[in-house]
């Protein structure tokens, strides 16, 4: 159909140069007397018809080479090349449109590439969460079975109720700290950002560890003035501390310490924790924020490995950041920045 329009078009456009050819050629011969004028303003006719075709000749043979070029360009992007014949430098209307097509497949390419960095973290992320809960809900179906299948007095039967209920305690914890994790990492969170006092943020969070620090004798000992402020969310932030100080509890031995410490800075508010644990060793430091990421020295204790994680993800949201430092048999210093 389009070609059979285009077929109609031509013909018309060559009909109509005929009539005015011969329109030409009548008045000329009717209303110039002279034939040799006659015959200039023929041939002066003849040569702009000729320069009109050729013109229209050169500016389709154009059209042609720019669409044989747009054209080889979108072959290399699909096939997943950089046009080699690319010219950057040419002010050239092929150069403009190529270059907006390069910058239209840089585009796409750094799409596809964080589409498969985020296929390969969820992947991650369900191998972690399986390996996780595949322990605890193991543990679960043993002690029923345990349970349902012994004849056990009731002191033993006290304690494997205990040892069961203590995994499905495990098992709560692990399900809120991933469903934490997953709002934190898909961003279906709000944060409410705001300057506002430390006191009341970190006494909030001493209330989720008072009564482990107490059945350890952990001295615990907080300066702070009342009155210095930083921009963050109280409650978010208050569960980044509470993590931060359970993890400073349990690695503690009993009769140790832990010191909390604000200190304003220019642009920031540091808040140290620093306990009297057993440490990290120092090539592990840059290791401990790594979701589910424990050190052979914190295997004996109850955890999950997302305390650390969590509490990062959530200073790193509020534009804040964390640093630590630590000493093996000493203790763990770790300084929270949020902006003041």
């Amino acid at each position: 159909m389009r070609e059979r329009k285009d077929g109609i078009i031509r013909f018309g456009m060559i009909l109509a140069g005929a009539v005015l050819w011969g329109s030409f050629l009548y008045i000329v011969w009717i209303w110039v007397p002279r034939a040799g004028i006659r015959y200039l303003l023929i041939l002066l006719w003849a040569g702009l018809c000729l320069m009109g075709l050729v013109g229209n000749l050169l500016q389709r043979r154009q059209v042609c080479r720019f669409a044989d070029e747009l054209c080889g360009t979108l072959d290399e992007l699909m096939a997943g090349r950089k046009p080699e014949r690319y010219i950057y430098y040419e002010d050239t209307l092929v150069s403009k449109v190529q270059g907006k097509f390069l910058q239209f497949y840089d585009l796409m390419s750094e799409e596809r590439r964080l589409s498969r960095q985020d296929k390969q973290v969820i992947q991650e992320l369900v191998s972690d969460i399986s390996h996780q809960v595949k322990t605890p809900i193991a543990n679960l179906q043993m002690f029923l079975g345990i349970l349902q299948s012994h004849d056990l007095s009731e002191e033993k039967r006290a304690e494997f109720l205990e040892m069961t209920a203590g995994q499905t305690r495990k098992l709560d914890f692990l399900m809120q700290s991933l469903i934490k994790m997953s709002r934190l990492e898909t961003g279906t969170f709000t944060l409410h950002v705001e300057k506002t006092d430390l006191y009341g943020t970190i006494a909030e969070a001493l209330n989720v560890i008072w009564a482990k620090a107490e059945a350890k004798d952990i001295r615990l000992s907080v300066e702070c003035d009342s009155a210095l402020t930083a921009r963050h969310d109280s409650k978010w932030t208050a569960e980044a501390l509470g993590n931060l100080l359970d993890n400073a509890v349990k690695y503690t031995p009993k009769g140790g310490s832990i010191q909390i410490g604000v200190r304003p800075w220019q642009f920031y508010t540091r808040v140290d924790i620093a306990d009297t644990g057993i440490g990290i060793p120092e090539e592990q430091c840059h290791q401990v924020f790594k979701r589910f990421w424990r050190g052979q020295e914190a295997a004996a204790q109850e955890g999950v490995g997302l305390g650390l994680y969590l509490a990062q993800e959530i200073i790193t949201k509020q534009r804040g950041y964390i640093s630590v430092k630590s000493v093996v048999g000493e203790g763990t210093t770790f300084s929270v920045y949020l902006l003041t």
